[in-house]
């Protein structure tokens, strides 16, 4: 049976966490050929990092693209005029990036690319970025958004982050550590680090903060903390369990889940003033509510019906409507960007599984052929679904055709992921 209720003890760190490593492990991973050109080098010095590389990783790890290995290319130009589209043209590549990058790491980079139609013999689109050596593989991230969506209308992801619970060691040595990162899981930073558990983080909307859980005093309590200072504030401590934070589409609100009056419920603190309005009133156990896209509502699990399930409730109250009748168990829904899915933890009797209900049929879809699956969280495209497995964490497209491995070094466990909103 799964936790619903988690707990933990945090404490700020500016420690170095390890680096997640992200394989396709399964699935499609074909999908348009692109051949991302090496950039030309005009710095006179060996670069810190490899945009182009960079590039089509990030490309590469969608399962929409097929990246043209560097030693296949048949030129490598690094401005239009020096393009033989004829060469592309024969080889059927419909697209081609360019690009190149001037300056120095002490008065800054210059990165310019152009994603060319190698079958129109012109260019889609281009930009220049200004960078320096702490921003370049930021500026890959952006290029790669920009090529995403200029070819799948998509929005990328690939300047997003994910919020992560590392775990090391046994018995009275296991540490735990809160993780942020980038979407390619590069950059990590511990952000909190306790010989206690941690679970629950959930990001603001603006991906500037993070609310979690913590028993510091030997009792639950939830936290806000800012992700770039550190800095962070007592939202609940109410006697008995303060859980499962969530935050509101506006970021004026959380919803949490409370038993200060008796058995858990589910509240939502106003963020302004601190008032606390409680929604739901049940005997049974009610936790992990998630917000609808336009904030009008929420989704929550409850064993009300004697399994956990989830339910959906007005976020002013009133009565909750069932929502999952296929499968014995149902918990830890999200809410995909469109609202027209939500991402379950699902049991149908072969384990613990990631699956997609789709709200306007009501058919449910089981995603992952693990089964100690938990803790899913939509890509803020709505493209891909991380979420926790075993020891590890995993991600897989919504379609099911793609999935993703990610892990740290051995002798460490990956827990509790979030991906952060768009900026």
């Amino acid at each position: 049976m799964q936790n619903w209720i988690f707990l933990l003890l945090i404490f700020f760190t500016s420690s170095v966490s390890a680096t997640l490593n992200i394989d396709i492990v399964g699935g499609s991973t074909g999908g348009q050929p692109i051949a991302i050109v090496p950039f030309a080098n005009h710095t006179g010095a060996k670069l810190p990092q490899n945009v182009p590389k960079i590039i089509a990783a990030n490309l590469h790890r969608t399962g929409r693209f097929a990246v043209m290995p560097v030693n296949q290319l048949p030129e490598r130009p690094n401005q239009i005029a020096q393009v033989t589209f004829s060469a592309w043209q024969q080889i059927g590549m419909p697209h081609v990036v360019i690009g190149s990058i001037s300056g120095n790491s002490a008065t800054g980079f210059t990165v310019k690319f152009q994603l060319l139609d190698a079958f129109g013999n012109k260019s889609l689109i281009g930009y220049s970025y200004q960078a320096n050596n702490q921003t370049l593989r930021r500026v890959a991230h952006k290029i790669s958004d920009i090529i995403y969506q200029t070819l799948t209308g998509e929005k990328g992801i690939f300047s997003t982050r994910v919020v992560y619970v590392t775990v090391q060691g046994r018995g009275k040595t296991k540490q735990y550590q809160l993780n942020v990162a980038d979407a390619d899981g590069q950059n990590p930073r511990v952000m909190l680090k306790s010989s206690e558990p941690i679970f629950s983080p959930a990001w603001s909307p603006d991906a500037t903060q993070v609310a979690y859980v913590s028993m510091e005093n030997k009792r639950t309590a939830v936290y806000i903390q800012n992700i770039r200072s550190g800095k962070r504030q007592l939202l609940s401590n109410y006697k008995g369990i303060n859980s499962a934070p969530a935050w509101s589409p506006d970021g004026l609100r959380i919803a949490l889940s409370l038993s200060k009056d008796g058995n858990p419920e589910i509240y939502i603190i106003n963020l302004r003033g601190r008032s606390l309005r409680r929604i739901t009133n049940n005997p049974a156990i009610d936790t992990e509510p998630e917000w609808s896209p336009d904030g009008k509502s929420l989704v929550f699990t409850s064993d009300r019906s004697g399994a956990p399930q989830i339910y959906h409730v007005s976020a002013y109250g009133g009565k909750a409507q069932r929502v999952t009748y296929i499968g014995r168990y149902n918990a830890r829904a999200r809410f995909s960007p469109d609202g027209q899915k939500l991402a379950l933890l699902h049991n149908n009797g072969k384990g613990y599984q990631i699956a997609i209900l789709h709200l306007p049929s009501g058919q449910v879809n089981a995603l992952t052929r693990t089964t100690l699956d938990e803790s899913p969280s939509f890509a803020p495209n709505g493209s891909m679904i991380l979420y926790a497995t075993g020891s590890e964490l995993a991600a897989v497209s919504v379609d099911g055709k793609v999935q993703q491995r990610l892990a740290v070094s051995a002798g460490s466990e990956v827990r509790e992921p979030a991906w952060s909103p768009l900026k």
